[in-house]
């Protein structure tokens, strides 16, 4: 599928970098610490680092209560960051013609938790309990009914490349004429089933996550949401290709020599038809884990090369699941609105020691870092997750999609 012109218009965004854009960019390029906390609570013996939103999320309007999870509440505060963009779109194109593609893997899950302990401790469930809040499609849902939209609305679950995943689908919803404009993006929250089910995996770092390091012990798990508006008729910020694979190599490790995570890169030049040279600079999946850095660093040098200036993020924000696509395809977005004056990088968070096993790529370590000036940028985002579900997500500014190789 080519998508044809297709533009990421406005974003909204919280997490562990700060609430809005103006925070996270202070956090992403600047000095401002991000919210890596360490939490008492998630892990039964011991406390464990959270990329943490530390405000509290405001409660949903009335007429949303039913909807109200942690989890669509970080929804929320990052829609409200762009209401009057959707609004306005509503006024141009119709509530039918605007579709709501949201990636999860938690969504309401920790509420459940909550409610299923009182029934066994007290014999029945909260007043609260709606069995709702757990269902996949529930901030999809949310959405939907918050602008009353009657485009398509879903959710994409498979793990952490879920809401990668949801640009490739918005962008098919689209191209196929059923929507004109899509709400694209993802959301999760912090819940214990997810920090002790990667502990159970032995995935969880024992301090701040080290991602390409000799010393890397594993992630640690964030919260957070980013949400954008995809449509064909405005922006500067352009979606120009992504790419899909599926290895299906194992349950939840990657395969070692990064086949599906090379595909996967490979298909989204492809789909954007670009050539290895035009991508500026990459952020990488760096999940910190033993198996995932090694076989991505193959990958990078493989499809783009040693020399692609490349970093994880990880460290300022956490591992957010099924909000990892949405919120690192945002840092893309962030910087390549200061193309013009020269785009800043998010720098890689590592303690330098470097493993013998793992490719030597252009990591950014230098705090400050810009590429030159330019009118015509493309950057990508990897997203893997369990089961060899893997995405690549191009963005860039100022090309023309018909003089492209």
């Amino acid at each position: 599928m080519t998508l044809g012109s297709l533009y990421l218009s406005a974003l909204g965004i919280v997490s562990a970098l700060g609430t809005g854009m103006d925070e996270t960019r202070a956090t992403l390029f600047g000095d401002r610490p991000a919210d890596m906390i360490a939490r008492d609570g998630f892990l039964p013996d011991r406390t464990t680092i959270l990329g943490t939103v530390t405000h509290d999320p405001e409660p949903l309007p009335e007429n949303l209560a039913r909807h109200d999870t942690r989890n669509n509440r970080l929804l929320w505060a990052a829609t409200r960051q762009i209401e009057t963009d959707i609004t306005d779109l509503i006024a141009d194109i119709g509530r039918a013609r605007i579709g709501v593609i949201i990636g999860t893997s938690t969504s309401g899950i920790e509420e459940g938790t909550t409610d299923y302990e009182a029934a066994l401790d007290g014999g029945a469930f909260p007043e609260t309990f709606l069995y709702s809040h757990q269902e996949i499609g529930s901030p999809a849902d949310f959405l939907r009914d918050a602008f009353d939209l009657g485009g398509p609305s879903y959710a994409i679950s498979t793990a952490c490349s879920s809401s990668a995943k949801g640009f490739a689908a918005g962008a098919r919803l689209i191209n196929t004429g059923l929507c004109d404009a899509v709400l694209v993006g993802g959301v999760d929250s912090l819940c214990r089933l997810t920090v002790r089910g990667f502990d159970a995996l032995q995935s969880v770092s024992n301090g701040l996550c080290n991602p390409m390091s000799l010393n890397r012990d594993g992630i640690n798990i964030g919260e957070g949401a980013a949400l954008f508006i995809l449509r064909r008729d405005a922006g500067d910020i352009e979606l120009l290709g992504v790419g899909e694979s599926s290895d299906a190599h194992h349950p939840n490790a990657p395969h070692p020599d990064g086949r599906g995570a090379a595909m996967a890169m490979q298909n989204a030049l492809s789909n954007a038809k670009l050539k290895p040279s035009d991508i500026a600079y990459i952020n990488l999946h760096g999940t910190a884990t033993p198996l995932n850095d090694g076989m991505e660093a193959r990958a990078v040098c493989d499809v783009l090369g040693a020399n692609v200036q490349a970093s994880s993020t990880k460290p300022m924000t956490g591992h957010t699941l099924g909000a990892a696509g949405a919120i690192e395809a945002a840092m893309l977005w962030l910087s390549l609105c200061d193309a013009a004056d020269g785009a800043p990088l998010p720098r890689h968070i590592w303690d330098g020691a470097t493993d013998p096993e793992i490719p030597d790529i252009n990591l950014v370590t230098k705090p400050g870092t810009k590429l030159p000036p330019s009118d015509r940028l493309a950057m990508m985002s990897n997203s893997f997750a369990f089961g060899g579900s893997n995405v690549s997500v191009i963005l860039g500014r100022g090309w023309n999609r018909g003089n492209r190789a």
